[in-house]
């Protein structure tokens, strides 16, 4: 990463904010050996300055623990900034224009790839027709995901690299490719690209990761994601070069997946461990019939076939869930599922509360077991979580980009089911530990975002105070990973931080109906930059993990 330094150095950090709990009022900071060695105020600091290695004038910047995003695809996530990329595209056609433009500007790649088309978006409410994409191409192997990577499009010759796909589970000729098809194409797309790109996409991502102030990212593999290449090299490439920490996780069921993750170096068989698919291609595994099936213009293959009453697709079930969670549980690792529809969680409860029964319910809640999404939750099934240890790692700007009463969530489920969705109150309500990530490249890295995106959650019930949001989004995510003496700012901690150019600190005050917002500093609570929707978000200075500058801004 950019600005590194080779070994830890001793730095005193004066003249600003230091966002810690050991001080509200703190100014300065202490850093010696890889941890932070002392918060203060600004007197104090004089009896280090002769004692360190160097002296940074903060000139009022703010100081706060690094973020940790705590669901990153992270090649995915380089080649998406790199390559091609539709999230943005207001329409189809201005997606079809990128789309040559693309191909135009890349003669030499054997494949073509990009991310993030959303028809559901696009005033012509359908995904590109293969014909309209081997027209743009020029007939050259193209594959575009979905922006919830769980359908695509691709050309006629992206088909022909993938031998078997047109009779595979999922595909369908002229529907999006969703189920085996789409891990087929996937899986013939990605082994067209190098080792040398692979390794480009892998340090843009965790370059772009530390220019936003994130120390940590996990990762959430797995065969039917990427590669054990992919997920040993990245591994690799942290360990070797400052930047964010990267902690691995490997998505493979039963008791084979855990020797392979364990053998692969991953903290856990978990992470992107697929129960369910996505409410965006309609693969989420719901109770209820989704809303939309009938009439839907960019149905994907299978759901199609389903029309009205169908209801997602389940690619495990109760008993499954329970073989991997003792299986994980017995080799002291964490055990995780992709669980997005009411369905699916109900299932991911349903097999935890069966391996509790088997284990013990001490050693499941012990293990610290997760769910990435879990955006359909009922009152039961947060219990569920409650009662099991289990960590929610979910993404707020799911909410922010497809909540309300006329986003794709109400489309999809109605309006009264989709304001059901992501209830993070609730959840901390009950005791669970949240952990938040973006679950990039389907939506953006964005640390401070996902902090407003929480606390102005579209559904007002739903909201939390930026500070537990700010908590999930630092200090969550390491708990996630078994560490609670870390993602704070207290002596002792991994001195993992960022500096932060930004307004006004403020405390916010969560009621049922508004936020409240508090500049008073007798409150003794460590102020957060006013995150109201429209207000610009804290610039980052400057990144440091583990003692060491990962990201130093350039002079602007």
């Amino acid at each position: 990463m950019s600005e590194s330094t080779a070994t830890p150095r001793t730095v005193l950090l004066r003249g600003g904010e230091v966002h810690s709990p050991a001080d509200p009022f703190a100014t300065a900071m202490v850093v010696e050996r890889g941890q932070v060695a002392w918060v203060g105020s600004e007197g104090a600091a004089d009896a280090f300055a002769q004692g360190v290695d160097e002296v940074v004038d903060l000139e009022g910047a703010l100081v706060t623990p690094a973020f940790t995003d705590a669901h990153v695809h992270t090649t995915a996530t380089g080649l998406a900034l790199t390559g091609l990329d539709l999230s943005t595209a207001r329409s189809l056609a201005e997606a079809m224009t990128r789309v040559r433009d693309f191909a135009a500007a890349h003669p030499h790649d054997r494949v073509l790839l990009g991310h993030g088309w959303d028809a559901s978006r696009w005033p012509e409410r359908r995904p590109p027709r293969r014909d309209e994409l081997d027209e743009a191409t020029g007939g050259r192997p193209l594959y575009l995901t979905r922006i919830d990577v769980h359908s695509a499009v691709a050309t006629t010759s992206m088909l022909d690299l993938a031998p078997g796909v047109r009779r595979a589970a999922g595909f369908q000729d002229g529907e999006p490719l969703v189920r085996d098809a789409h891990h087929a194409v996937r899986a013939a797309a990605f082994a067209a690209v190098t080792p040398q790109q692979r390794e480009q996409a892998q340090r843009a991502a965790l370059r772009h990761a530390a220019s936003l102030g994130i120390g940590s990212v996990h990762e959430c593999a797995g065969p039917e994601i990427s590669s054990e290449d992919d997920f040993t090299s990245l591994l690799r490439l942290a360990a070797d070069e400052a930047g964010p920490r990267v902690v691995g996780y490997w998505a493979e069921a039963g008791t084979e997946g855990v020797e392979r993750a364990r053998a692969l170096g991953a903290a856990g068989a978990a992470g992107d461990l697929f129960v369910d698919g996505a409410l965006g291609s309609r693969t989420a595994c719901l109770h209820q019939p989704y809303r939309d099936t009938a009439a839907a213009a960019d149905t994907a293959a299978g759901v199609a076939a389903g029309g009205a009453g169908h209801t997602g697709t389940a690619y495990l079930d109760r008993d499954a869930v329970a073989a991997h969670v003792v299986a994980c549980t017995e080799a002291g690792l964490q055990a995780g599922f992709h669980a997005i529809g009411d369905a699916a969680v109900a299932s991911v409860v349903d097999g935890m509360r069966a391996a509790a029964e088997k284990v013990g319910a001490a050693r499941v809640r012990a293990a610290r077991h997760r769910v990435e999404h879990a955006e359909m939750l009922t009152p039961g099934t947060i219990a569920g979580f409650a009662e099991l240890g289990l960590t929610a790692s979910v993404q707020p700007a799911f909410d922010a980009l497809w909540g309300g009463d006329e986003g794709m969530y109400a489309e999809r489920l109605g309006v009264e089911r989709a304001r059901t969705l992501n209830p993070f109150a609730a959840l901390l309500r009950a005791g669970v530990p949240l952990a938040f990530g973006s679950d990039s490249p389907v939506t953006p890295l964005d640390p401070w975002g996902t902090v407003r995106a929480a606390a102005f959650h579209r559904t007002a019930e739903h909201r939390i105070s930026a500070r537990a949001a700010f908590t999930a989004h630092t200090r969550g995510g390491w708990r996630a990973v078994g560490r609670d003496d870390a993602g704070v700012l207290v002596p002792g901690a991994p001195a993992d931080y960022a500096v932060w150019r930004t307004e006004e600190l403020v405390v916010q005050a969560p009621d049922d109906r508004v936020a409240r917002w508090s500049t008073d500093p007798r409150s003794g609570t460590p102020g957060l930059p006013d995150l109201t929707p429209g207000a610009p978000l804290p610039v980052c200075l400057r990144t440091v993990v583990d003692g060491r500058t990962v990201f130093v801004r350039p002079d602007e």
